[in-house]
């Protein structure tokens, strides 16, 4: 494969969320008052959830330190300091802020904000509040205030569940279960036309690329390792090669599943010459509108109000066409992707935080940009509002969709619950194999493929559900790899095909021989189901 496909099938597992926790900072005088975004971590700092409720504290401007060490602080007892975020980490400035009296610790920050954390270990140590809020946010409020303010911290209770989780679960159903759809007719049309190629890696006609040795299977994971390791040393550099990549590959799939659309129907036929070649009207209309969409979308991929739409469009076209055109050789290959690649999420997710200086997941940094180090996720499912003016890049890949009970909008920006790339192309690649495994196999109720887009229904349901219940975001993949496939597994061993489903069919070949499996003709694939 080439260098930039390598590249772009490793940026659709960099996919991580977290989930939002969001205050409000209430800040007011004696003629005036003014309400302002915190982001607070709720497992670290409980809040009152009304004002009425709220105390009030005397603000101590200290924006001028860091407070990484106890020099030259005031008498901060009984009030709220306000200090600048860097240097050192959140449990260090409460610390030594809770030492000296302080009743709250609001650190400004001009970077983008999730919520702050810290070991566990020092999460019992830390009693006073603490919240970050936006530098700017401090900058107004002194200008509108001066020095005379009071601020009273408060977190009005928000749903746990949001109609955008509904959302996200259309999308991502929808698209597995079209993407498997879209495979199994393009290989049932490949049967009818004979034009199978043995099985071979190299491009079939239709530009399909097949994985079917393990050994590769191994490499292509290493190198996904790789690209995010590299991503997390070099993340200002790579990540607009990302988005440009990203630009390219996403008007290449749209332009994929419009043209498959329009050949479905049956309209745009019309074409002309030139230089005695004929160029099809609908090939020239369906690129310009598809690198337009492209263009659109990288000249205004910051605009959260409504670029998310054209993100989660190109999405959907980049995850269908990477089903399509990528496909596992038989149920082996399956097992062993989805396994690496679960112990590859868990293990970027998970484990590399005892690795890292700050304590922060390398995937976590990764998906989330530079900005975010010192903030911890535990998971992938909701991402917290970065500044309106971000000052870095995010990578292009996740789907999003609004929090529509977001109570903190016009405070702290659109809140968004988002779902990786690799979320959906991951367990795709199997019910895509299972919905050519029902051509093979003769299958006319497609058992295959509709049992295991049940399975990755009931996954994300299960995902969701946890989340909800454990107040934080959960790495999809943990649940959807085991439903799918040990859903598929009970299959094919309930109907007696499990030597079939395991090895492939006719079109799976030998890594050392490169010879079919099963010979063309040989009985019980031609016509109908071939038993053990």
């Amino acid at each position: 494969m080439s260098t930039k496909l390598w590249i772009t099938i490793a940026v659709v597992f960099l996919s991580t969320q977290t989930y939002s926790q969001e205050a409000v900072l209430h800040i007011s005088n004696e003629s005036t008052d003014k309400e302002y975004c915190l982001v607070y971590n709720a497992s670290w700092t409980n809040l009152s959830s009304s004002l009425t409720d709220a105390v009030k504290h005397q603000v101590v401007n200290l924006v001028s330190s860091y407070l990484c060490d106890s020099t030259n602080i005031p008498d901060v007892t009984g009030k709220a300091l306000v200090v600048m975020r860097g240097q050192c980490d959140f449990s260090q400035k409460a610390l030594i802020a809770q030492e000296h009296g302080a009743a709250v610790l609001l650190i400004a920050s001009n970077k983008s904000m999730s919520p702050p954390s810290a070991n566990n270990s020092e999460y019992a140590k830390v009693k006073i509040p603490l919240a970050l809020m936006r530098y700017r946010d401090f900058a107004d409020a002194q200008q509108v205030f001066g020095k005379d303010m009071t601020a009273s911290l408060y977190a009005p209770p928000v749903p746990v569940f949001d109609v955008s989780i509904v959302v996200m679960l259309f999308i991502a159903v929808f698209t597995v279960a079209l993407g498997g759809y879209w495979s199994g007719a393009s290989e049932k049309e490949k049967r009818s036309e004979g034009s199978i190629l043995g099985g071979t890696e190299e491009a079939s006609n239709s530009g399909e690329l097949s994985l079917y040795s393990p050994l590769k299977v191994v490499i292509f994971v290493a190198l996904m390792c790789v690209m995010l390791v590299l991503m997390y040393f070099f993340y200002k550099y790579l990540v607009y090669v990302i988005i440009a990549i990203f630009c390219l590959a996403s008007a290449t799939a749209l332009y994929s599943c419009l043209d498959a659309l329009m050949n479905k129907v049956g309209c745009g036929k019309c074409s002309f010459s030139c230089r005695s070649r004929t160029v099809p009207v609908r090939s020239l209309l369906l690129a310009a509108l598809c690198v337009s969409v492209a263009v659109v979308w990288g000249v205004y991929r910051n605009e959260d109000r409504w670029i998310w739409i054209l993100q989660d469009l190109l999405g959907i076209a980049f995850c269908l066409n990477f089903m399509k055109t990528i496909t596992l050789s038989n149920f082996k290959i399956c097992v062993i992707l989805l396994s690496l690649l679960l112990l590859y999420d868990v293990f970027f997710v998970f484990i590399t935080p005892f690795f890292t200086p700050n304590g922060e997941s390398i995937m976590v940094q990764v998906a989330l940009g530079p900005a975010s180090a010192g903030e911890k996720s535990d998971g992938n499912i909701v991402e917290v509002p970065a500044d309106p003016t971000p000052t870095y890049e995010k990578l292009p890949v996740v789907m999003r969709v609004p929090r529509f009970s977001a109570w903190a909008q016009n405070l702290c920006g659109m809140q968004f619950s988002i779902l990786g790339y690799g979320d959906i192309i991951v367990p795709g690649l199997l019910i895509a194999y299972c919905a050519r495994f029902d051509i093979w196999s003769g299958s006319s109720k497609r058992i295959y493929f509709v049992s295991c887009t049940i399975a990755y229904f009931l996954g994300m349901i299960v995902t969701f559900a946890v989340m909800l219940l454990s107040k934080m975001g959960q790495p999809a993949l943990l649940y959807l790899v085991p439903f799918t496939l040990l859903t598929s597994a009970v299959v094919a061993w309930s109907r007696k095909e499990m030597r079939q489903f395991w090895e492939g069919t006719t079109y799976q070949v030998l890594d050392s021989s490169r010879e079919p499996l099963l010979q063309d003709g040989q009985p019980g694939y031609a016509s109908g189901e071939r038993k053990c």
